[in-house]
């Protein structure tokens, strides 16, 4: 399938070489000409803009990094609207507002082009491994058509329902995994401010009811100090604010992810942005009298 891809960045670029590695026709832009050589070493097509990408595809894909740049590429100057003919379908991949999504798949469809809104959970090693889990809103007709692209990149992909509804699992996503990682990281820390191996209480816990895939692995990854970015702290930092957003848009008290995105505030303002989210545990470490890093 002719498959155009917008934005290569940390997610976006092993996605799209999976794409590639499946057989199918790549054509890529971004804005940064350097974060293309990769896919264009790997036999992408070279665009000059997301309206020429758009002209050589009838279907794209773009992931970035929030509502106002999905707009851009989508609905701006020299965007996939721009370039797009009858029956186009555009697939956003970010992770974006619901509302916003909805927003922009409205005014896709005044323009002729179909929309989909399917944000991922994985992180970059997800994306890399092409395991990702792909939540999608939007069109069923468009979503089978389009279903070859999505089990490239991923290994669970599921149809939530209308436009939107992709966006909606996604936040649903991060309030757990953000209260998830929080929670994690108070653990460990607290096992290790009592004196204890916060090794052996990790082992023990994964045989009892708190075992979960995050105690499994980014708990390991805490031990470890690994703290290199495979979603960095600004990105779940964005992400609980338009789950917060939502929250005060429909009258919803959600306390413990209001207090989670506080948290990941205080590692963005305290210069963890650029960490992983993991790196909560340098923050915990911090505010209990240690070092930290």
């Amino acid at each position: 399938m002719d498959v155009g891809f917008i934005g290569l960045g940390l997610m976006g670029r092993p996605m799209a070489l999976n794409l590639i590695k499946a057989g199918h026709t790549v054509h890529v832009w971004s804005r940064r000409r350097a974060s293309m050589q990769p896919l264009l070493e790997a036999g992408a097509g070279d665009c000059a803009s997301a309206a020429e990408v758009a002209r050589r595809a009838p279907v794209t894909i773009s992931m970035v990094a929030d509502a106002p740049d999905v707009e851009q590429v989508t609905l701006g100057a020299d965007g996939i609207a721009d370039g797009a003919a009858a029956g186009h379908i555009h697939i956003d991949m970010s992770t974006i507002a619901p509302a916003a999504a909805q927003s922009i798949a409205a005014r896709l469809a005044a323009r002729g082009v179909t929309a989909l809104d399917a944000p991922v959970s994985g992180g970059e090693g997800g994306a890399i491994g092409g395991t990702l889990t792909i939540m999608i809103g939007g069109d069923a007709a468009a979503f089978e058509r389009v279903r070859p692209l999505f089990e490239a990149m991923g290994q669970s992909v599921t149809r939530i329902g209308e436009a939107g509804a992709g966006q909606v699992a996604k936040a649903c996503n991060q309030i757990i995994t953000g209260v998830g990682v929080a929670s994690v990281a108070e653990a460990l820390n607290f096992a290790h401010k009592s004196g204890v191996d916060a090794t052996k209480v990790r082992e023990a816990l994964l045989g009892g009811f708190a075992w979960s895939r995050i105690l499994e692995n980014h708990g390991q990854r805490m031990l470890d100090r690994n703290f290199k970015p495979g979603f960095k702290a600004w990105m779940h930092q964005k992400d609980l604010r338009i789950v917060m957003d939502e929250a005060h848009r429909l009258g919803l008290a959600l306390p413990s992810a209001a207090a989670t995105a506080q948290m990941f505030n205080a590692m963005v303002g305290c210069g963890l942005g650029e960490d992983d989210s993991i790196a909560m545990l340098k923050l915990l470490e911090r505010m209990s009298g240690g070092a930290g890093e």
